[in-house]
């Protein structure tokens, strides 16, 4: 049987379920437990025609022009975890296990997918189009990990929102459905979950089937069950009823603390794995108003702070929250790869390393240590609250240092 991929858990909730006519977004991605994720962003560019990008392990045609994009992202490779753009479009993706096993040949990574999604769509659907036109160009494929001994593979699953809309796109090689939801409260997981309700797919998706003996044409086609290994498309989702219970409040704090719920499975530690970063963002379906992405750039959201990013120009570069690089020496980049794993924590990620050393030993101390961080990150909401409640302008010299400042004051509260 093939490994487990890793339970991270995205989800998206609309009005009325969600508060004052937001689209509340949110991931907790489940990483191998010593994986550094960092924060970065990359302003808008323009290419030249001809031009190439590398992604984690193959190159392929670069666009004439990308969008401003913030991620998270696993420090060793190219793509995301999770990550929004310029445009209020946000994109995390699932590992997920199919009937088909996944190639390790390498091509694109699903993390890859989700990054260039951000930068080449201004919209989720045309993110979407986006991601599946590569998946047919140049196929999923290569180890989801950093790991030199063994080759973690797996298919990917998509949750794709904006202001208006959200997609649900999953996939198995480059076949794949997706879901459009506009209305409700959606979770996704380490599992197939699209069944009979599918708006858009690979136009050879049901032939293939047919031909591989999966689905014989007379039933209801249903994605999930034609495509999961026996009995894996269970309703996964424990923190959608959470979700649902708060009555059309669903709010930022709403969704932090969905992701911080360890007992519910949402937040993971485990043996294997560990919630290794967190997203919240928020976005106004009124585009007068600004969307607010709500990063952690630390493990285990429990024990962190959601910290508030704003899109404007000239926004505060934070290297602070990025790992360092290694150029063309790092092991991710040589072949064979993985041959060693060089040290990758950001200067947030050991000051936090402290925190939650603390938090273990010292009880006392570390209570007061975790009400001092709640309290800064309730600072930095009810700072972004009163910016979604005016009726002026938002001027971009108000928020060009927002996350920056914000990482800073915790890194000064841990030393």
């Amino acid at each position: 049987r093939m490994a487990a991929a890793p339970p991270s858990y995205c989800f998206v909730a609309f009005p009325p379920c969600s508060k004052d006519g937001l689209v509340v977004f949110g991931k907790n991605s489940a990483r191998p437990r010593d994986e550094v994720q960092e924060v970065v962003y990359f302003a808008a560019a323009e290419h030249e025609p001809g031009s190439k990008v590398e992604c984690t392990y193959i190159e392929i045609e670069q666009v004439p022009r990308t969008h401003a994009v913030v991620l998270s992202r696993p420090s060793w490779l190219w793509g995301a975890e999770m990550g929004a753009n310029e445009h209020g479009v946000c994109v995390a993706n699932e590992a997920v296990v199919t009937r088909e096993p996944a190639s390790e040949s390498e091509a694109l990574l699903g993390m890859d997918l989700v990054r260039l999604g951000l930068e080449r769509g201004a919209t989720a659907k045309e993110a979407l189009d986006v991601i599946v036109a590569l998946l047919e160009e140049h196929g999923q494929g290569g180890n989801y990990y950093e790991d030199g001994s063994s080759c973690h593979t797996f298919q990917s699953a998509f949750l794709i929102v904006d202001r208006n809309e959200a997609w649900i796109l999953e996939t198995s090689g480059k076949y794949w459905a997706a879901e459009k939801i506009t209305e409700g409260v959606k979770c996704i997981c380490n599992q197939l979950s699209l069944t009979t309700k599918i708006d858009a797919e690979h136009p050879e998706l049901r032939n293939y089937v047919k031909s591989q003996g999966w689905w014989n044409g007379d039933s209801d086609f249903n994605f999930s069950e034609v495509f999961s290994l026996a009995d894996d498309h269970l309703a996964c989702c424990s923190g959608r009823e959470s979700l649902e219970k708060q009555g059309g409040d669903v709010s930022a704090q709403a969704m932090i603390d969905v992701l911080r719920d360890k007992d519910s499975g949402v937040c993971v530690d485990s043996e294997s794995f560990l919630t290794t970063a967190s997203i919240v963002s928020v976005l106004p379906q009124d585009p007068s108003f600004p969307c607010i992405h709500y990063f952690t750039g630390t493990p285990d959201p429990s024990r962190s702070i959601f910290k508030p990013f704003i899109f404007v120009d000239d926004v505060k570069l934070v290297p602070k929250v990025q790992s360092p690089s290694f150029g063309n020496d790092d092991p991710a980049k040589k072949i064979p790869r993985f041959q060693e794993k060089p040290d990758r924590r950001h200067e947030l990620y050991k000051a936090h390393e402290w925190a939650r050393s603390l938090l273990e030993s010292d009880q006392d101390k570390g209570q007061k240590l975790m009400r001092i961080m709640l309290d800064l990150e309730k600072q930095g909401l009810e700072a972004m609250e009163d910016i979604l409640s005016r009726t002026e302008i938002l001027d971009p010299a108000e928020v060009v240092d927002l996350f920056y400042d914000c990482v800073d004051t915790e890194l000064k509260f841990f030393k």
